[in-house]
């Protein structure tokens, strides 16, 4: 489904608030995660490692990264949409935000509890922004094109790309710690627990493409 088409999509009055509080949902999760300490999913472990491999710092490695894996998109042949531009835009300052007003955990039992609460929050609000149906995020393209493409369930094909990155960046440098490892096999069976529970169901037809990795768990 195209951009235009998304935003000429019915239920704009939940979408569009479901997409926004998605996006801000997603970035406070991401610094939950790296504040707990115990380790931060695939891609930053990738970022890292490009960063240091590439001698850049890792705001510059992030855009780097979101470059290439757009760039993957066409293969894919997956289009963006208000979501895709809107990620760039609200994830890292929500991100950072959260970085101001959430102190560090301190101790071990508080920081499981943030990596747990990171990890699940993370996945809720995955799902809860591509399934408002504005188009996925740079990442999340990735996944939605390969779920569409290869007809696998998005928790076998998210958990693989966790697992991808995870790897590629612990060879390029980057830290890899318990917590990447919980992260990348269980956040794909959380996001395909999640999605079909708040994907936004659209009377056009044009959306049913968007919908059907929800129906294969739903």
């Amino acid at each position: 489904m195209t951009a235009l088409a998304q935003l000429r999509a019915g239920r704009k009055a939940r979408r569009i608030p479901q997409l926004a509080l998605g996006l801000v949902g997603y970035g406070a999760s991401v610094m939950l995660l790296v504040l707990s300490g115990l380790g931060a999913a695939g891609w930053n472990v990738l970022t890292e490692g490009t960063a240091q491999t590439l001698g850049i710092s890792f705001g510059v490695a992030t855009n780097l990264i979101s470059l290439l894996v757009l760039l993957a998109w066409i293969p894919l042949r997956e289009l963006p949409g208000l979501g895709t531009l809107l990620n760039v835009v609200i994830v890292g300052f929500a991100a950072d935000a959260t970085a101001i007003v959430v102190p560090a955990p301190q101790g071990l039992l508080a920081q499981i509890g943030c990596f747990a609460l990171g990890l699940v929050a993370l996945a809720f609000f995955d799902a809860l922004y591509l399934g408002a149906q504005f188009g996925a995020g740079p990442r999340d393209g990735v996944m939605t094109g390969l779920v569409r493409l290869s007809r696998l369930p998005v928790a076998v094909v998210r958990t693989g790309i966790e697992v991808t990155v995870a790897c590629a960046g612990w060879l390029l440098g980057g830290t890899v710690g318990v917590g990447t490892v919980l992260v990348a096999l269980c956040l794909g069976p959380l996001v395909g627990f999640f999605l079909p529970r708040v994907a936004v169901r659209l009377p056009d037809a044009a959306s049913a493409p968007a919908r059907r990795p929800s129906r294969r768990h739903g």
